[in-house]
């Protein structure tokens, strides 16, 4: 008995320094979790259901996510996809290298001006089935409070589109030059910003080529006074983006609002892109600016029309 006891304890006293060490060698952190996608079921960490589209990318294919609004910032949660943005509202992306079929290499979140959307990246099992092309969805889309943009340019572009498309209202704000004659069609008034529609008229046979155009606060009365100063104001939206036009010639700009004094007049600045090009300068008083008109729902109307009617109408102003 005494011999058996031995024994046992001899044994035991063996057996735990190896099974301490059998455990610690087979501890590998450097081993990566894999989470498998299953298209018919939501994929899950930690079993909380996350409920995101899926983006399928394999290395072979470049895949372009195209946002309805301008991208802001792009938020990749893993080394295992690379991208960058190559537009206002494109965003590309692919795998860094192989992955398993179907594997959850992360996730990408899209914010935009006002939205944002948020993808599962699944690595696809051949280039075929890879996404090249993903547009991203209204319904795919959250609302956010960005305090850095009051109006989406995308809304923008679609009331200027709808201006666009009414008829002159302005008949007073006019000057002519160089045998040009720039006339001011509508002022629109819509939340925080001034929608200005201006034409141009070319009544020579020498085509007009746009340099640039320029918005300017400048004084009535230009003195050499030296409180006398001129602030150049930066459009937020140009529509009509034509570099030249023969006949005629219709834009609309989009400022931000603002106020100013009785001595100050806007002043559109439209040169040419000549040494001795001709230069045509449209005042607008403030007065005429209160005159600014109201966005009335009547005008979307017009956004009904094809997008081929805008290209057409543009195309034979130039």
């Amino acid at each position: 008995m005494k011999q058996i006891l031995a024994t046992f304890v001899a044994l035991a006293a063996f057996a735990l320094p190896v099974t301490a060490q059998n455990y610690t060698a087979s501890c590998d952190t450097t081993v990566k979790a894999r989470y498998i996608y299953n298209p018919s079921k939501s994929p899950s960490v930690y079993g909380l259901p996350v409920h995101r589209h899926a983006i399928y990318v394999n290395e072979d294919v470049t895949t372009h996510i195209v946002m309805p609004e301008n991208i802001k910032l792009v938020d990749i949660s893993t080394k295992d996809i690379v991208g960058n943005q190559c537009a206002d509202n494109i965003v590309r992306v692919k795998p860094a290298h192989r992955m398993i079929p179907n594997e959850l290499l992360g996730t990408i979140t899209v914010i935009g001006e006002r939205h944002l959307a948020q993808y599962n990246v699944i690595y696809a099992a051949g280039p075929n089935k890879a996404d090249a092309l993903y547009n991203v969805q209204q319904e795919d889309m959250k609302n956010y409070t960005n305090p850095q943009v009051g109006m989406p340019e995308g809304t923008m572009a679609r009331y200027a589109w709808a201006i666009y498309g009414t008829g002159r209202k302005f008949f007073d704000l006019h000057t002519s030059a160089y045998g040009i004659r720039a006339v001011v069609n509508n002022i629109y008034s819509i939340d925080d910003y001034f929608f200005i529609d201006f034409s141009l008229y070319n009544s020579t046979k020498v085509k007009y080529d746009i340099n640039e155009i320029r918005v300017k606060l400048t004084d009535k009365k230009e003195t050499k006074s030296t409180n006398s100063q001129t602030i150049e104001l930066q459009p937020v939206l140009t529509l009509n983006k034509a570099t030249s036009f023969k006949k005629a010639y219709r834009n609309i700009l989009v400022l931000n609002k603002l106020t100013f004094p009785d001595e100050k007049v806007l002043t559109l600045e439209v040169s040419e892109n000549q040494i001795s090009g001709r230069v045509i300068y449209l005042n607008i008083d403030y007065t005429d600016i209160l005159h600014a008109d109201g966005f009335s729902p009547e005008l979307m109307k017009s956004l009904e029309k094809p997008i081929s009617w805008y290209t057409f109408t543009l195309n034979n102003l130039k």
